[in-house]
């Protein structure tokens, strides 16, 4: 098993001594590391750090009021994240004296003036808390708890635009460093890699190695200065021969390896964000070109980068195609036919099988190019993320996924998003600019242009059937 390393343990030096001085500022105020605090005691030490203009003594605070918060019982921590919604907001006094000083003289001090006192308190306090040791990590597991809580506790969202509005500059690209992530990284930063894999769980120490160790085999992960053992993502990459339609082969612990230096493809096939306090902030775009130019450098007899991907929204936005009686996608025979997907294990049957292959890959490809959400960007996820970092959508594969968990959130659907270097700026602008989704002729093709049928063709007295979308690269 890995072992830690010599900056490892100079980094937990420089953090203990840093937190001892840090307890001897708290001593100052008569608190405790470990001391719970009720919600009107968080409230009252927010204030009073606030107040403070020391920074010594302002990180005490900090650290004071992080710890009491951890140590606090949710109903006091709700009490605590309710008053930061309803009691931080911007001082209504001084913001009602600089709209009047603004109508009066619209100045760019005024201006100044006015956007400083329009600033919610929460937004100052939020700062200082950060200057705790850990308090970037301790301020994501606080965001994580107020979007679990704004579902019943919508006052929250203001708490929640404010976290949104702090981590977007705190965690932009800049601040990202890629590092490859291998068997002798230690083995703390390992042991989140199994914790945290979203996309193709990791179930032991042996299937990590698997993942890691052979010469066929990278991950590589984003890492902040403020988390520095904690991957914000890992990608972890397969080198193949060619661009993969299913992951079963990819993940077989049986599989014989190849050397990199015989690989022509990058497959990225797991792609995982590992902080849910950090939904939906934007670590910026072309990340993974970032990751493709780091094989480019290592192996450049690799051309080819692609991904093979997972489809989450597919089987939940076919069932509401499939309950709408209105909708124009589907005709009788084909609501009949894919009445088998309700049918466990309906994909072991090579028969029901082959007679949703045409039905299911048409519909996918609607659903990539021709289904929207209010913003114009394609509904699915995973489809954001890539094609929003410039990658092309380029084969759809129809049963990649036969996993329990492929099957409930795609019916098995994977696809291949590819990068090619000289189209990522261009494939990025024109999704952003003019809404274009870039796709290979071979997926647009399959986009139906009057309903899915299962009815066979005229003619020829065959079943209707779609091609399967073929790759380009």
């Amino acid at each position: 098993m890995p072992i830690a390393t010599t900056a490892d343990r100079a980094s937990e030096f420089l953090g203990g001594l840093f937190n001892s001085l840090t307890e001897r500022g708290r001593s100052l105020f008569g608190l405790t590391s470990s001391q719970p605090m009720s919600g009107d005691e968080l409230i009252a030490l927010s204030e009073t750090l606030l107040s403070r203009r020391g920074e010594a003594s302002g990180v005490a605070l900090a650290a004071s009021l992080l710890a009491g918060y951890e140590a606090a019982d949710e109903d006091d921590k709700l009490a605590f994240l309710d008053a930061l919604a309803e009691q931080f907001g911007p001082d209504l006094a001084e913001l009602n004296t600089a709209i009047e000083a603004f109508r009066a003289d619209a100045s760019a001090e005024a201006t100044g003036e006015l956007l400083r006192a329009a600033e919610p308190r929460r937004q100052e306090l939020i700062r200082r808390l950060n200057h705790a040791p850990g308090g970037t990590a301790a301020l994501v597991k606080m965001r994580e708890a107020v979007l679990a809580r704004i579902a019943a506790h919508p006052q929250l969202r203001h708490v929640d635009d404010d976290f949104v509005h702090l981590f977007t500059s705190w965690f932009n690209r800049g601040f990202l460093v890629l590092q490859r992530i291998d068997w002798t990284t230690p083995a703390n930063i390992l042991e989140k890699i199994i914790r945290y894999e979203q996309v193709h769980t990791i179930h032991d120490w042996d299937d990590l190695r698997a993942r890691l160790a052979p010469p066929d085999r990278r991950c590589y992960g984003f890492f902040h200065p403020r988390l520095v053992d904690e991957p914000l993502i890992f990608v972890e990459v397969a080198l193949t021969k060619d661009s993969p339609a299913a992951i079963a082969p990819l993940l077989d612990l049986e599989r014989e390896p190849i050397a990199a230096s015989d690989a022509t493809t990058a497959v990225f096939y797991s792609i995982s964000n590992t902080q849910q306090g950090l939904a939906g902030i934007s670590f910026g775009n072309f990340l993974i070109k970032q990751v493709v130019e780091e094989i480019k450098r290592e192996l450049p007899n690799v051309q080819t980068f692609v991904t093979l991907s997972p489809v989450p929204g597919f089987a939940k936005w076919l069932k509401r195609e499939r309950d709408n009686p209105d909708s124009t996608l589907l005709d009788a025979s084909a609501r009949t036919a894919l009445e088998a997907l309700d049918t466990p294990n309906w994909f072991d049957d090579a028969d029901t099988a082959d007679r949703l292959k045409p039905i299911v890959l048409q519909l996918a490809a609607a659903y990539f190019l021709q289904a929207k959400g209010p913003n114009g960007r394609p509904l699915d996820p995973v489809a954001r993320f890539h094609l929003g970092n410039g990658a092309r959508l380029d084969r759809l594969n129809f049963l990649g996924d036969r996993s329990p968990n492929g099957m409930r959130q795609s019916h098995g659907l994977m696809v291949n998003y590819l990068y090619a270097l000289g189209d990522i700026e261009a494939n990025h602008e024109a999704l952003f600019e003019r809404g274009q989704i870039a796709a290979a002729s071979a997926v647009r093709k399959l986009v139906p242009t009057k309903p899915v049928t299962s009815e066979p063709r005229k003619g020829n007295g065959k079943t209707a059937s779609a091609p399967q979308a073929a790759p380009t690269a």
